[in-house]
């Protein structure tokens, strides 16, 4: 897959079939709409394009509106949609004058001038240009006069992926890695920068990497202990991984953490950057009364990840 974040480079594709959209997620009800254009292309001897954008468009128009998360990062998506067979990929800067483009200078500028679309594939509620102006009518209208098709998604598959992004969203935030991975069609991933911590884990035999998510915007699973995957290095290893407080540890008075331990694994890899990849969720974080309190639990935790983890790979 090509990916361009300045569409001057996109140039001489043959025969663009083309979508848009955030893609957040890259899950079910998206593959269908990239099944789709993948179906078109190949009968008509044409390639995919995605034209996305970045910034998320609430991040530009309403700055002030920190409640915005994601399910990907823009990495994440890049390799989701690589793995899902898109040709070309195009990452258009979200900015204030963006949205200000009138549909018919969108249609024109982006389009058909620079994309050089040949069909277009879009859902019946698709709205574009300044103060979402255009639909699927003024695109019908447009087509002609510009050379293009127009090809709109079936309603029913429009909201597969509204509700398919609502579920994963809440499933995430209510810790149901079951239903997330369900709709994503893959395991939730969690990148992020290994960072030096107090080393508490380490006196208590249970060492752990402390995760940096760079990304601010990105959607973080409810506090508690899971099940996880571990990509270091290249390798894939398991583990188990708590979000939250450490309130046992830290008291009234802790910072969010994300700690991860890694089954047979003792190595340093600070600044190191590490994917998790959630299997399941094994339980709430908790305040015990003592430390070694903690220790038998996380002793159970370790027992109870690692039956999953023969079960996973049985």
């Amino acid at each position: 897959m090509k990916v361009y974040t300045n569409i001057q480079d996109f140039k001489n594709v043959n025969n663009p079939i083309v979508t848009t959209g955030t893609f957040d997620g890259v899950h079910i009800g998206h593959r269908r709409i990239i099944n789709r254009i993948s179906e078109i292309a190949k009968a008509e001897h044409g390639e995919t394009v995605i034209l996305t954008f970045f910034p998320h468009p609430r991040m530009v128009l309403f700055p002030d509106d920190n409640d915005l998360r994601l399910i990907n990062s823009q990495k994440e998506k890049i390799m989701l949609l690589e793995d899902a067979g898109v040709d070309h990929l195009i990452i258009y800067p979200f900015t204030r004058e963006f949205s200000r483009l009138t549909a018919v200078e969108y249609v024109r500028d982006i389009l058909v001038n620079q994309i050089g679309v040949k069909k277009l594939v879009i859902g019946y509620d698709h709205h574009f240009g300044r103060n979402r102006e255009g639909d699927l009518e003024q695109l019908k209208e447009f087509a002609p006069l510009y050379d293009f098709e127009v090809e709109e998604i079936p309603a029913q598959d429009i909201d597969d992926v509204r509700v398919s992004s609502t579920k994963v969203r809440h499933a995430l935030l209510e810790g149901d890695m079951k239903t997330a991975n369900k709709y994503l069609q893959y395991e939730f991933l969690l990148n992020g920068i290994v960072i030096e911590g107090s080393k508490v884990g380490r006196s208590i035999g249970f060492p752990t990497a402390n995760l940096h998510v760079v990304e601010d915007y990105k959607l973080i699973p409810a506090d508690g202990v899971y099940v996880v995957k571990v990509r270091v290095k290249e390798q894939w290893h398991y583990g188990m991984i708590n979000i939250g407080y450490r309130p046992t540890i830290n008291g009234d008075e802790a910072k969010k953490s994300i700690e991860v331990h890694i089954f047979n694994f003792n190595e340093e890899i600070y600044g190191e950057v590490i994917t998790l990849s959630f299997l399941q969720r094994l339980r709430d974080e908790e305040k015990f009364e003592s430390v070694e309190a903690l220790q038998r639990q996380l002793a159970n935790d370790k027992e109870k990840a690692q039956q999953l983890v023969a079960v996973y790979e049985s």
